[in-house]
């Protein structure tokens, strides 16, 4: 832990050192992992879950291209057969996830051409990564501790942090990515793909959580939030944390839709539009209201497909004769007459069961 410190800035004023200010004093915490990741991936993933981390516990945004996080990689190899690591070079001050793996990869390149060129031993240094040629380029060269001349600060006492209050702390966090990921693909049986979108940012995981309290299709749920939710998000610009719908309703929706009330479609072009507007309404008064409820009523259902197969004599034969893909046709035309009203599963078995007559 640290603070961000004033920056003396020799290069704009031939006569005078200016100094920058804007930064002292905001509180920097540098994470400093085991020298043991093995390839650029793994230093991506790795960093992608530090970034996960401190936004769900509201450190930072995590974002990366504004400061809020960065990234210095020491990268080094070793020759074949080797037990032991040549020099480090460290890559400072990268600003995106894709960055860090790039400039890995490439550092890794170069210093293995070094060695097979016949160079003895790399030169320690400290470089930066020129993130349009993909290149990395020297700094300054090699530093130990001293070039530093850091000192201790004589007005700062030792802390000391018991176990008893560690476990205090981790029984008041919420719930980490990591967890969050193993419930959703173990417990909730979630893609990796589902998964990883909901743990990304912690509102949508509080959201997500909320939601999965009041259904138990959690397919269904996380396809909600990612899909039609997440796109209302992104056209309104607006954070899941304001979502004027609350995940009970969204569960509401989701039962009319496995009842077989509403169809999926309906439900996303006609009825959520209209819960977005009245976001304190019941989705099922909304659905009787606007005449959105399906009906499986057989004789209804016999007497529309009835006049959407008299309307296509040419079309019934055909099927009769092989060309099954002219169900959709006639689905198409019955759910268009019904204003999406009919039960697409009774009435795709009427149709069937009137042309097999």
């Amino acid at each position: 832990m640290e603070e961000d410190a004033g920056k003396s800035i020799h290069d704009q004023d031939p006569d005078n050192t200016l100094i920058d200010l804007n930064r002292a004093g905001v509180p920097l915490i540098e994470i400093v992992s085991e020298p043991d990741m093995r390839s650029p991936e793994e230093a991506y993933n790795y960093l992608a879950e530090v970034r996960r981390l401190v936004r769900h516990l509201e450190i930072c945004d995590g974002n990366m291209e504004e400061g809020s996080l960065r990234c210095d990689a020491n990268v080094s190899v070793m020759l074949k057969g080797s037990s032991t690591f040549g020099n480090r070079c460290e890559v400072k001050n990268m600003n995106s996830l894709r960055n860090v793996q790039r400039a890995i990869e490439y550092e890794m390149k170069r210093q293995i051409a070094l060695l097979e060129s016949g160079v003895k031993e790399i030169d320690q240094e400290t470089r930066s990564f020129d993130a349009v040629r993909g290149v990395t380029f020297t700094l300054r060269s090699k530093e130990d501790a001293h070039d530093y001349r850091y000192f201790p600060e004589p007005d700062l006492p030792p802390i000391t942090i018991t176990e008893p209050q560690i476990e205090e702390i981790r029984r008041a966090m919420p719930p980490l990515p990591s967890e969050l990921l193993a419930k959703y693909r173990g417990e909730l049986g979630l893609s990796e793909y589902d998964s990883d979108i909901l743990v990304e940012d912690k509102n949508t995981s509080l959201y997500y959580n909320q939601l999965i309290e009041h259904t138990s299709n959690y397919k269904a749920a996380a396809n909600w939030v990612i899909g039609d939710i997440r796109s209302h998000l992104n056209q309104t610009a607006t954070d899941i944390a304001r979502f004027p719908v609350k995940p009970r309703s969204i569960a509401r929706l989701i039962a009319l839709i496995d009842e077989g009330k509403i169809s999926n479609s309906v439900a996303s072009q006609s009825l959520f539009p209209k819960l977005i507007e009245e976001p304190n309404a019941d989705p099922a008064e909304i659905a009787e209201r606007e005449n959105l409820i399906q009906s499986s009523d057989d004789d209804w259902l016999i007497g529309l497909a009835g006049e959407v197969l008299d309307m296509y004599p040419d079309k019934v034969q055909a099927y009769k004769q092989g060309n099954k893909g002219l169900l959709g046709l006639f689905m198409g035309e019955v759910m268009k007459k019904s204003e999406r009203r009919a039960n697409p599963k009774k009435a795709s078995e009427i149709i069937k069961k009137i042309l097999e007559e």
